[in-house]
């Protein structure tokens, strides 16, 4: 089990999520409490991959890989107890999204998720990302639980 308040690193973030480089969207946990909440960080380079491709001339990160870092944090809070030890969240709903504003090549994106009810294997996160003390975007997330690839 992962201890309450402490961060996470990015290798232990890979111990608990299945996503690799280019999709691993969480570089850092900064605060934890195992199966409820999580406070991480994402930060955004011009070196992105989606950059290449994305408004090119004028780079955006792409509001759906906001809230996919939304959701492979919500993965982390709730992989982070024994009891859901080789699972992997899927995300199967998105529900009142938000995007308030844009996220930029430099900017560090901060989130919050708090895990709002597990039933049935599902679960109930909502979400928030800043740049500084600016919303950027908001979001309720369903993530279904499922056994992980080997």
């Amino acid at each position: 089990m992962v201890e309450t308040g402490k961060g996470l690193d990015v290798k232990q973030i890979m111990e608990l999520l299945p996503h690799r480089f280019p999709f691993l969207l969480v570089d850092r946990v900064t605060e934890l409490e195992p199966g409820k909440r999580a406070s991480g960080i994402k930060m955004v380079s011009l070196n992105e991959w989606y950059f290449q491709g994305h408004f090119p001339d004028d780079p955006v990160m792409p509001g759906f890989l906001i809230l996919e870092s939304l959701a492979q944090l919500a993965g982390v809070a709730i992989l982070s107890v024994p009891e859901h030890k080789g699972l992997a969240g899927y995300l199967v709903a998105v529900e009142n999204a938000r995007f308030r504003h844009p996220v930029l090549p430099g900017d560090q994106l901060t989130m919050q998720v708090e895990v709002t009810a597990i039933r049935n294997n599902m679960c109930f996160v909502k979400g928030e990302a800043m740049v500084g003390d600016r919303l950027v975007a908001e979001g309720q997330m369903v993530l279904a639980l499922r056994p992980g690839v080997s």
